[in-house]
């Protein structure tokens, strides 16, 4: 279940971050309230897997899952370059994420 946890605060990750470029600086108010919404409940549920799961793993795979996804949204959402390079970079995230969850103990 704690992975379960992680992966929804790594998707609140990705809420929070694109957020962020809808809150135009903090001005826009609806947008704010949702991005803060977003940080919290990515946060807490962060701290909710980490009742289970070694620190260093949960850290890296919550960010890796906000980088990935965030990345992946500015490229099909924002028209952001979206070159093999980018993509063969991704990847290799996304292997690490993997990687780190197939070697937990957890």
């Amino acid at each position: 279940m704690s992975w379960f946890i992680l992966l929804v605060a790594g998707l609140f990750e990705i809420g929070w971050a694109v957020g962020l470029k809808y809150t135009d600086g903090f001005t826009r108010p609806v947008p704010v309230v949702l991005t803060i919404g977003a940080m919290l409940a990515s946060v807490v549920l962060l701290g909710v897997a980490l009742r289970d799961l070694p620190l260093g793993t949960a850290y890296a795979v919550w960010t890796g899952i906000g980088t990935v996804g965030t990345a992946v949204f500015g490229m099909l959402i924002l028209g952001e370059p979206a070159d093999a390079l980018r993509a063969m970079c991704i990847a290799l995230i996304v292997a690490g994420i993997a990687g780190l969850k197939l070697l937990s103990p957890h």
